[in-house]
């Protein structure tokens, strides 16, 4: 987070069955941010970067990350859950 910027995640923790799919929210509070980036982080390790976004909608694989700049909220979508997703998440805005 950078100057006055307040981000709020949800749902704070989340334990998921494998094969479903769930959603992480991110909401920021000042609309003149230039980039929202989501992180994994797996017990242990460091992070590793998943999307670095402005607005629109970027995938990949069985991840998709969302920006609605209007709405000031960004989505991580997960479909299929894998033990391999296990993990925490993070998103960081500019």
């Amino acid at each position: 987070v950078s100057g006055k910027q307040t981000v709020q995640q949800s749902p704070q923790s989340l334990k998921l069955q494998e094969g479903k799919s769930t959603a992480f929210n991110c909401s920021y509070s000042d609309s003149a941010f230039q980039g929202l980036q989501w992180f994994k982080q797996e017990f242990g390790e460091g992070f590793t970067s998943l999307f670095s976004i402005a607005s629109g909608e970027k995938v990949r694989g069985r991840l998709k990350c969302t920006v609605n700049r209007n709405e000031r909220l960004s989505i991580l979508y997960i479909t299929a859950s894998q033990p391999g997703d296990s993990g925490t998440y993070f998103c960081g805005v500019e």
